[in-house]
Formats: structure tokens, C-alpha cells, sequence
């Protein structure tokens, strides 16, 4: 996948336009976890240090097109600034005067921060004249926010037709070790999946089942498959709705060539709550009363196993009720197995992301993915709107 970079750009004196992905999550104006502001860094000092006028992109939530105090990016201007270890700038508004006056007065190698995109209606709707408004205030467009690269909207698509457009580093990152892990990964490669639902997954199981040596299943999306299997899953969470989907979808996979494994025991309990008693049982044994809340301690040796075994992993969606710890020791185990593999190891979304930064293994992790849904759908073989745009660049 041919892909032009920053490093292809002449970035020297040019107002360079920035899309980053700094959805964090916030708490009273405060940043809970600045993963994906510190995956930016290292494009946002490129180009600082080769001369650029650096204004940042971003959105924050879903403020549904209008300005909401809450959704402001601008406590995100303050972390970045001590991130970078350099002033950072902040404009009131994307697009307008403040954002104007900002653009025609940075410097070479400074860095601003422009408001929330999604405080405009014309940014999820790709608006041409939105798309015109944030243009008008670059010279160059990169976009480095993965993250969002399966959205078609103003500041993550649009802007790329109306301006020279490269990747930056981040994205050039997650593109070259998705494509690769997925194209041509180091056999055997194992694929694990948990999370709450099969019908979110359906196309990135099916895709990645003919490219996987074996498939682990856990989360309350390996209920639905015990049920579809015939087996008695209690009162856990499953998908009534789609255990037919699921029996055809264990077939398909059966013929693949994919091992598919799925617990051989859970931890459940009586109720969904963090205080509930757990207890292990066999998964076609869960009584009626109780839920499977994570997976049982054969099951971790099992998985284990599959993982020593393994030269690539692919890791996507919690093992178990995460945020409850009597029932986050599956995860916790398989991400410090995943720590200690010798394979490539990619992670990709959400609560497996805080399984293994937990576990403290982050940093023996080979690639934390910063993407959620773009990198499922990047794993489910389809091309994003905000990568393909800079593909015909």
C-alpha cells in the first residue's frame, strides 16, 4: 500500500494542517489516559523540527454539531503543551477568526491546537463548504489520526482533495503492521476475540478465519458461541437473535482450515455486579441461575498454550467483565502471556489496549493499535475513507 508521507513533503515555512486522533477519554477536565496524544508525538516534533506551522485537528465526544463546554479540546492544548515540552496554542474555534488570526501568526516549528471539529454540523457531514473553511487554513494537509480514518468526514477526507496530503508517522505505522500482519503474517498465527457482541465482529472473524491458523474466543461474545453450540450458558449475555448467524458463521470457520477454540470453563456468578461471588465451572455447565462473566483458569492454560505455540497474535476485546476485578484475571493473564510471547504481538481496541497496560507489558507489546472500529474494519479487508484518499495522492 504506496502511501506518500511527511517524509515526502517540503514542510519548511508551510501551515501545515494536522488531523490527530486525541479522543481521550476525559473526567472534570482532566485526562484519564493520554495513549493516543503521545502515539501523535512523534509526527507533531517532525514536523516542528523541519520548520512547519503546526495546526492540529481533532475532535473530542459526540457534541452532535454544536459547541458543549464539556467536549472542549482546549485542556488537551495544556497536556500536549507539557508533552512536548513547548508552548502550545489554542484556538476558540475551527475555522473561524480565532483559528485564522492563530494560522496567519504562528511561526516556523510552532504547534496550535484548533477547537473540537465536531462542534461544526458540516464536519461528520463532510460539508463542502466546511471543507473549504478548514482548508483555507493550510498550505498541506496530514493526517495521522488512524483512529478516525474509517469516518469520511471534513477534517479526515475532505480536506485531503483540497490540499497536497501525506500520512503521518502514526498512521504509517498502523498501516504497515495491519497490512502486513494481515496480509502476510509469520505462521501459525493466532487471532483472540472477546468483547460483548458477535454481530459487531462478524466480517473481521470471517476474514481473518481464512488467514488464521487458529481463533481463541472469549468475553460475552463467547457465550453467544457456546449457546449457538447447544451448550447451557445460564443467564449469561448472549445474542438471542443471532445463534443461527453464529452456527453458520462455526461452519464457515470449521472449513477454513482455522482451529476454533472457545472456553472450556468460565468464571460466573449469580449477578452482574463487582462484588458477586465467582465460581468456576465447566462452559456447558453454567447453572441456570448464573452468568459467565470471564473465562476459567483451563481455559487461560489453554489459550496459553495456543499463544506459546504462535509467531503473530492478533488481540482484539476483553476476555471477561474488565472492570471488575474478580472477573478481569482472565485478561490480566493472557495479556501477560502476550508480554512474554516471542510473536509479533498487535493489540487492537479499547479494554484489551487496558489489559496489557495494566499488566505492565505494554512496552513488550510489538504494536498497540490506536484504533478502534478503523482497525477492525482495516482487519476486515476493507480499504478506509481517510486512507484512501491519501492513496490517490
Amino acid at each position: 500500500m504506496a502511501i506518500k508521507t511527511i517524509r515526502d513533503l517540503d514542510l519548511k515555512g508551510k501551515r501545515v494542517l494536522l488531523r490527530a486522533e486525541f479522543n481521550v477519554p476525559l473526567k472534570d477536565g482532566k485526562i484519564l489516559d493520554d495513549t493516543r496524544m503521545r502515539a501523535a508525538l512523534p509526527t507533531i516534533r517532525y514536523l516542528a523540527d523541519h520548520g512547519a506551522r503546526v495546526l492540529i485537528l481533532t475532535h473530542l465526544g459526540r457534541p452532535k454539531g454544536k459547541p458543549a463546554p464539556e467536549y472542549s479540546v482546549q485542556p488537551l492544548s495544556k497536556h500536549l503543551a507539557e508533552l512536548l515540552g513547548t508552548d502550545v496554542a489554542f484556538a476558540g474555534d475551527c475555522g473561524g477568526p480565532a483559528s485564522q488570526s492563530l494560522a496567519g501568526a504562528l511561526k516556523d516549528g510552532q504547534v496550535a491546537l484548533l477547537e473540537n471539529t465536531r462542534f461544526y454540523p458540516g464536519e461528520e457531514k463532510n460539508d463542502p463548504e466546511f471543507v473549504k473553511t478548514l482548508a483555507a487554513l493550510g498550505d498541506v494537509y496530514v493526517n495521522d489520526a488512524f483512529g478516525a480514518a474509517h469516518r469520511a468526514h471534513a477534517s479526515t477526507e475532505g480536506v485531503a482533495h483540497q490540499l497536497p496530503a501525506a500520512a503521518g508517522l502514526l498512521m504509517e505505522k498502523e498501516i504497515q503492521v495491519l497490512k502486513d500482519s494481515l496480509d502476510h503474517p509469520e505462521k501459525p498465527f493466532v487471532v483472540m476475540m472477546g468483547g460483548s457482541k458477535v454481530s459487531d465482529k462478524v466480517g473481521v472473524i470471517e476474514n481473518l478465519s481464512k488467514k488464521a491458523d487458529c481463533m481463541l474466543f472469549g468475553g460475552a461474545m463467547a457465550n453467544t458461541l457456546l449457546a449457538a453450540k447447544g451448550y447451557k450458558v445460564g443467564i449469561s449475555k448472549i445474542e438471542d437473535d443471532k445463534l443461527e448467524l453464529c452456527r453458520q458463521m462455526l461452519q464457515r470457520m470449521e472449513t477454513s482450515g482455522a482451529e476454533v477454540v472457545l472456553p472450556v470453563d468460565v468464571v460466573a456468578a449469580d449477578r452482574f455486579a463487582a462484588d458477586a461471588a465467582p465460581q468456576t465451572v465447566k462452559a456447558d455447565q453454567i447453572p441456570d441461575g448464573c452468568m459467565a462473566l470471564d473465562i476459567g483458569p483451563e481455559t487461560v492454560r489453554l489459550f496459553e498454550g495456543k499463544l506459546a505455540e504462535a509467531k503473530t497474535v492478533f488481540w482484539n476485546g476483553p476476555l471477561g467483565v474488565y472492570e471488575f476485578d474478580a472477573f478481569a484475571k482472565g485478561s490480566n493473564a493472557i495479556a501477560l502471556a502476550m508480554g512474554n510471547s516471542g510473536a509479533k504481538t498487535i493489540v487492537g481496541g479499547g479494554d484489551a489496549v487496558a489489559a496489557v497496560e495494566k499488566a505492565g507489558v505494554a512496552d513488550r507489546i510489538y504494536h498497540i493499535s490506536t484504533g478502534g472500529g478503523a482497525t477492525l474494519e482495516m482487519m476486515e479487508g476493507r480499504v478506509l475513507p481517510g486512507i484512501e484518499v491519501l492513496l490517490k495522492q
